[in-house]
């Protein structure tokens, strides 16, 4: 069983979406989304630097409509639910998550630009009223780690599995922890991303969302949808909405969604574009299960194959 999976912010790099550009229709569709969100895809995913794209309100759009550009290029949407190449189930980290509720069918393409274009700056407004970031902590005991960074009033904002909680709070609370590392901890990592997500940080933004969903339309999913509020499978599309809102002040618990592709029978992941984390963490986490990162157009014959042998 393949399960199709979206990566959160982060894993954008300068130039990513620059040798996509070259099938046909990508561009026109990019700039048609730019449209639609104001935002200029096509310059931010060829020609703008780090710092640009690192910006919270650039970087969520800039993601979704790379995945789901990908998605595309692959068939992989739930138009295609009952064909022989239709994944058995999606899910996306963070912002992720919209990209996997557009595939699953619970949004339309427009509607889920459109809602991360308003998470992405509602998440930047919030961000500014306090210094605040994320660093990941790589090795150790969950448990002791959720504990230590409790003492120093961190949030364990993604609990990633494979031995990989992500921390989030103000940046003296984050120098603390870079000083003082949980027992066992082999390393601690600052990430690129502007504020301290999936916290209570992220509490007007909430509000900010709920509003904008209003706007939606929601159909239930057409293919098995796995939230990261709790690793379930969610078959409402009113649920996957009322979720996407929540999660923003909310851990994400990417753990507990490997833990339900177990369960559901996972023999392949398949990451869409900019893919590399989320297969990283699965490679750890699910031994035995391939894994495919689509980065460039290149990737997409082999994932072709994958999903030929696993869907």
């Amino acid at each position: 069983m393949l399960v199709l999976v979206a990566p959160g912010q982060g894993a954008q790099t300068p130039g990513f979406l620059t040798p996509w550009l070259d099938l046909p229709g990508v561009e026109a569709r990019l700039r048609a989304w730019s449209e639609v969100i104001d935002l200029d895809l096509v310059h931010y995913g060829t020609n703008a630097d780090a710092d640009e794209i690192r910006d919270t309100a650039v970087a969520q759009p800039l993601l979704v409509a790379a995945g789901l550009v990908s998605a595309m290029a692959l068939g992989a949407y739930a138009s295609a639910a009952d064909a022989a190449g239709a994944p058995g189930a999606v899910a996306g980290h963070s912002v992720g998550e919209i990209t996997a509720a557009a595939v699953a069918g619970v949004l339309s393409e427009d509607e889920a630009l459109a809602l991360v274009r308003k998470r992405g700056l509602a998440m930047a407004e919030a961000a500014a009223v306090t210094a605040t970031g994320m660093s990941a902590l790589l090795g150790g005991d969950p448990d002791v780690s959720v504990a230590h960074l409790e003492k120093l009033g961190l949030t364990p904002a993604n609990i990633n599995g494979a031995g990989q909680i992500v921390a989030a709070g103000t940046l003296e609370q984050l120098a603390a922890l870079a000083e003082d590392k949980p027992e066992g901890v082999r390393k601690v990592v600052a990430l690129k991303v502007a504020g301290a997500f999936h916290t209570h940080h992220m509490g007007p933004a909430v509000d900010a969302l709920a509003e904008a969903a209003k706007e939606l339309s929601p159909a239930d999913p057409k293919l098995t949808y796995v939230s990261n509020k709790d690793g379930r499978t969610v078959a409402s599309g009113g649920e996957v909405v009322d979720r996407l809102v929540g999660q923003v002040a909310n851990p994400v618990r990417w753990d507990l969604c490997m833990e339900t592709f177990q369960e559901l029978g996972v023999t392949a992941l398949l990451e869409l574009c900019p893919g590399g984390t989320l297969t990283g963490l699965a490679k750890r986490a699910l031994p035995g299960v391939k894994t495919l990162a689509l980065k460039t157009p290149d990737d997409l014959d082999a994932a072709r194959e994958l999903i030929a042998e696993h869907s």
